[in-house]
């Protein structure tokens, strides 16, 4: 059965269904021309935006530019930040929030104003998620085990968590996770919520081969496995968004896929601060 589902003929028999139900293709022509213009320019405003804001840098740049005007000193701050240990972390709080900033509030915008619509209409709403677990479950699943799998390898363990300072204490690793996790519902809206709503009426189900494009692309700097692995993801995905009406089966699977890899790869290099060993 679970073979069947990925079966080439059942996925284009989920996106004829998608297509055939409201709101696919409900927009006119000169009105679809429009809402595909707005989605994708706003699409490579923030991608733009987010791929050369996000790096730490910018957040050091920002932090001499506000320790020169506060205490004539550009390094006042990077100095304080570095002294108690938390500059790394800092540092992913700014990618944090970036994401926030480009995959939140900027669609929000464009919802609000240009299409006059509502923010939770646009997948927050948790809808008919139970109904599809099956689809989430399988999904999820077989991801595990290859986790597991590739938890054994150098590159594995180098690469995870990004953060190279989780396994250092409790206080460390929950608000890693915390800004991690956030960033998945950040990325689930903008690409399973915002992308797919606002394209489906002017492009039906093909607004989920849309989506796959941009998505296949912001893994580029990630393992191979991972990128080539995203095409597949972020399809089914999709279709289950759209299915489901809602975002938050996606930010379930990826916070499960992302917690499991922070976890093997620090139980791998014995730093897991005290979360098995010391109960």
């Amino acid at each position: 059965m679970a073979l069947a589902a990925l079966h080439p003929r059942r996925i284009m028999q989920a996106l004829d269904a998608i297509d055939a139900e409201a709101p696919s293709y409900s927009l006119s022509r000169p009105a679809a021309l429009r809402r595909v213009f707005a989605v994708l320019a706003a699409v490579c405003v923030c991608l733009l935006i987010l791929h050369y804001s996000r790096y730490s840098t910018n957040f050091h740049a920002l932090l001499g530019y506000l320790g020169q005007w506060r205490m004539q000193d550009a390094h006042y701050y990077l100095r304080a930040l570095e002294a108690s240990g938390w500059l790394e972390l800092a540092g992913y709080a700014w990618w944090t929030g970036c994401h926030l900033l480009t995959f939140i509030l900027i669609p929000w915008l464009v919802i609000r104003w240009l299409f006059k619509e509502k923010m939770i209409d646009f997948g927050w709403r948790w809808n008919q998620v139970g109904a599809h677990w099956r689809g989430y479950l399988l999904l999820l699943s077989p991801i595990l085990v290859f986790v597991v799998l590739v938890s054994f390898g150098e590159d594995f363990v180098n690469h995870y968590p990004f953060y190279g300072l989780a396994g250092r204490s409790w206080l460390d690793f929950l608000l890693w996770e915390l800004l991690y996790m956030s960033q998945f519902i950040f990325l689930e809206f903008f690409f399973r919520g915002f992308m797919l709503n606002a394209l489906r009426p002017a492009l039906g189900a093909n607004a989920i081969w849309v989506m796959c494009v941009p998505y296949l692309m912001i893994h580029f700097p990630k393992l191979w496995l991972e990128a080539t692995g995203a095409i597949l993801f972020g399809l089914f995905l999709g279709i289950l968004a759209l299915r489901s009406r809602s975002i938050w089966g996606g930010v379930l699977v990826h916070a499960g896929v992302a917690l499991s890899m922070d976890i093997a790869a620090l139980l791998r290099k014995q730093e897991m601060p005290g979360l098995f060993f010391s109960l």
